[in-house]
């Protein structure tokens, strides 16, 4: 018991309670901190970031594109759906475990002005509005590609009609009424197919925009650092996160069945930008300052809203729409499988948190 009629004791105690608010305040500092510099060493580590993130990119990315190649890596295979489930878990993870708590942080941080950064939790509000955002763009992206192909389908349908009624007038009219009625049939099923096939085209370039945008931060953090501890693990962690994050959108990119060219541009793009961000982060070591109000700031909004692009890319064109497929559907063994992979791969990723 503390006896507060000795002067002296409560003279203590007094001092103690001004004392907490600036003690708590000097755990959280802005300036840098000169532990564990080596520059040396953080630049080698740096390298061999940028070399095994971009071959461990390269490879995830490409591997589900060997469809053409590997009957077992075929889109309309068991094994790919497992592969994509596993991938969806990571890129899921990715946004819930790993970017949204950075953005959180960076616009929460002590260094920012406690009013409006302290007051209101923007990066929740962003991620939310991304998320929106990216619904928004994928309905009246896939609205009007599916309108403008319907349209270029019916002028040539129209066209290819009035050639068959020049060169086969002869025919008799059941006969004719009877072809009507297959071309019909055929030409919903095309319009249905062409129809999916925009809409994974639109899904593929969306979820590369949010994986983009949060793979330049990480390169840059990365590549600004001058500590060798901080580095050291992040190398597997990215190395781990961009092969399987690689995997998910190599795996849209080969069911929106583009053009070789644009393929190789996918591919080399999202292989490229984590090591591009940390080679950007290297030059402007010197002068970057991650705890400015403006990196801070920045960092921040860019993540909470590559966040909200992630977990909505997950959650809606990658899990429910394989998840609702009629042939993952109809076989139990195949929906426990990727339920599995699933959740192995969100748990995986959601450890690697640890390091990173």
């Amino acid at each position: 018991m503390i006896n507060f009629k000795q002067p002296q004791l409560m003279t203590f105690f007094c001092c103690f309670l001004i004392l907490i608010p600036s003690l708590v305040q000097g755990e959280c500092t802005c300036e840098p901190e000169d532990e564990d510099r080596n520059k040396s060493l953080a630049l080698k580590y740096k390298i061999a970031a940028i070399a095994s993130i971009l071959v461990a990119g390269a490879i995830g990315v490409c591997f589900p594109l060997l469809g053409k190649v590997i009957e077992a890596l075929r889109p309309d295979k068991n094994l790919f759906f497992l592969i994509k489930a596993f991938a969806a878990g990571v890129i899921l993870s990715t946004g819930f475990i790993h970017v949204l708590p950075d953005a959180t942080e960076s616009l929460t941080s002590p260094c920012l002005n406690e009013n409006p950064w302290g007051k209101f939790p923007f990066a929740g509000l962003l991620a939310m509005t991304a998320a929106i955002g990216t619904l928004m763009v994928d309905v009246f992206a896939t609205s009007h590609y599916t309108k403008s192909h319907l349209h270029k389908t019916q002028q040539n349908h129209e066209g290819d009609e009035e050639k068959t009624e020049q060169t086969e007038n002869h025919l008799h009219v059941h006969t004719h009424a009877t072809h009507g009625h297959s071309h019909g049939s055929v030409s919903m099923l095309e319009r249905a197919d062409s129809a999916q096939l925009l809409r994974h085209r639109v899904v593929s370039q969306v979820l590369e925009l949010g994986i983009v945008v949060h793979s330049v931060i990480i390169g840059i953090s990365l590549g600004a650092s001058e500590s060798p501890k901080t580095i050291k693990p992040l190398v597997a962690a990215l190395t781990f996160h961009q092969f399987f994050e690689g995997m998910g959108l190599g795996g849209c990119i080969s069911q929106a069945k583009f053009k070789g060219r644009s393929v190789a541009i996918m591919s080399l793009f999202f292989s490229l930008t984590t090591p591009v961000g940390i080679a950007i982060g290297i030059a402007i070591t010197n002068a970057y300052d991650e705890n400015s109000p403006t990196a801070l700031i920045v960092e921040g909004l860019l993540n909470a809203a590559s966040s909200g692009i992630l977990i909505y890319m997950a959650l809606v064109d990658l899990l429910a729409a394989d998840f609702m497929n009629p042939k993952l559907q109809s076989n139990g063994i195949l929906q426990v499988g990727a339920s599995v992979s699933l959740l192995l791969g969100a748990g995986l990723m959601s450890l690697l948190a640890i390091w990173a």
